[in-house]
């Protein structure tokens, strides 16, 4: 498998620690969003992925984007561990925090927006964060074992880290949600998100490696 990511990107960091859970070896194809105008819109990446975005994963002969899509076809080819509970109920609350995240958080404070807001873009992403994890800390006290739908790791817990990180960097304040800021803390002491993690990727600055 080839995965192109790029070491900040929250939607890349999900795919890479569902590859590390499952035990998945892949070469990295890093693609600096910032770098010569942004290498996401050379001709070469729009071939792999015409959305321009990371990450895009070449596997089994195809080429996915779109995280949760990878991710789902990664449950679905290789379903050990699982990051989709058997349960129904449970399997619902996962995905609904998944798209919680994926579609009412983190394209609200990506790059593409961030560039429209000019002088206001801490701000906004600021606000448009703490809104999300307002109603996500609600919903998590709901839900939540030791992780984020009982005391398994799911896909829910590899959409919440790297957000919490992105919360992290505009500096949102994170003591009003004290059920994600624990949730996070755990995570972050498993493998499987120690390796993904933005200080540990072979495209990261020096001055940013941990």
């Amino acid at each position: 498998p080839i995965l192109y990511s790029y070491f900040r990107s929250s939607c890349s960091w999900r795919v890479r620690i569902a590859l590390a859970l499952k035990g998945i070896s892949y070469d990295l194809v890093p693609v600096n969003l910032l770098k010569d105008g942004g290498q996401q819109f050379s001709a070469e990446f729009k071939a792999v992925n015409p959305m321009q975005q990371v990450p895009a994963l070449k596997i089994d002969g195809i080429t996915l984007s779109q995280s949760l899509a990878i991710i789902h076809y990664l449950e679905d080819t290789r379903p050990n561990p699982r990051l989709l509970p058997q349960d129904p109920k449970k399997r619902a609350q996962v995905r609904m925090i998944a798209d919680h995240i994926v579609s009412g958080i983190q394209p609200l404070q990506n790059l593409s927006v961030l560039k429209q807001m000019g002088e206001k873009k801490m701000e906004w992403a600021q606000n448009c964060i703490a809104s999300g994890f307002q109603a996500l800390e609600q919903i998590l006290q709901h839900t939540a074992g030791r992780y984020s739908v009982g005391d398994e790791v799911s896909m829910a817990d590899l959409c919440l880290v790297p957000q919490v990180s992105n919360a992290e960097r505009f500096r949102v304040d994170m003591g009003p949600y004290p059920t994600i800021t624990r949730i996070n803390k755990a995570l972050l002491e498993l493998e499987a998100f120690k390796v993904s993690h933005p200080s540990q990727q072979p495209d990261t600055p020096a001055e940013l490696r941990a």
